[in-house]
């Protein structure tokens, strides 16, 4: 892993405020979080809109801020970025975005240039508006069917959802796979992490929390589950409008 750090490298390194769940006030707006350590961020080519400059990738490295690898290019030109490193990307390989290109791992292009049943990443929700989708570490989408002007993708959750031909994609799949296996071991971890211990709401005095109070140890009560706030929980719906894309979603995953 190549850690050496240039002047072009370092203008995409940006320090990433500690908000610590606080808001403006610095009152607790969002429990659980504090404390975490120093972190750098780094800003990723979302967009891929340098079309046919070839990019060799010099470093694979490690993100703190997500669950992925990063893989940094630097293009013929000499401009350096960010993208999401997928499974099969090693240091010294070449990727290009642009219309017609190869559909090999770590190129960019449309989604109607793209050949059925192959593996894709960091998809377009509208075209233009840069990756939105499929970024998380091991996951994939599969191109299953094109018909005119769309495209049919089955999404990690079993979901197949419709997509213009103009959305652009990136080849493969993502990198780190057994992310999801990862254990974190001790609770010093997850304070470096910026999370904060979770106290059960039968744990806390009936000033706190809704469940609290009682003598000894005493259930969470009727007539139904609270939120912290007061609010119905554990099977009450909470989604109260429908999303503008959901009319994209050919089919559900349930």
């Amino acid at each position: 892993m190549n850690t050496q750090k240039t002047k072009k490298t370092k203008r995409l390194l940006t320090i990433l405020p500690k908000q610590s769940g606080r808001d403006v006030q610095g009152h607790v707006a969002v429990r659980h979080q504090g404390g975490r350590h120093k972190r750098m961020y780094r800003q990723i080519d979302w967009m891929r809109t340098k079309d046919t400059i070839p990019a060799v990738v010099v470093a694979i490295e490690y993100d703190p801020n997500r669950s992925s690898d990063l893989a940094l290019l630097q293009y013929k030109d000499g401009e350096k970025k960010y993208i999401v490193a997928p499974v099969g990307l090693k240091i010294g390989s070449i990727v290009v975005s642009g219309e017609i290109v190869d559909a090999v791992v770590g190129n960019t292009m449309p989604l109607g240039n793209i050949p059925v049943g192959t593996l894709v990443h960091n998809i377009e929700i509208k075209p233009g508006h840069g990756a939105q989708m499929i970024r998380s570490a091991g996951t994939f989408a599969t191109v299953l069917s094109k018909d005119g002007d769309i495209v049919q993708v089955k999404l990690p959750s079993g979901e197949t959802r419709l997509f213009s031909i103009f959305c652009r994609a990136t080849i493969g799949q993502i990198g780190n796979v057994e992310w999801k296996n990862r254990v974190i071991g001790k609770a010093g971890r997850s304070r470096h992490m910026g999370i904060r211990p979770t106290v059960r709401g039968v744990a806390q005095n009936p000033r706190s929390h809704p469940h609290g109070g009682g003598e000894g140890r005493s259930g969470i009560g009727m007539p139904s589950p609270k939120s912290p706030w007061g609010k119905k929980t554990l099977g009450k719906k909470t989604r109260k409008r429908i999303k503008y894309s959901d009319r994209f979603i050919a089919g559900r995953r349930k």
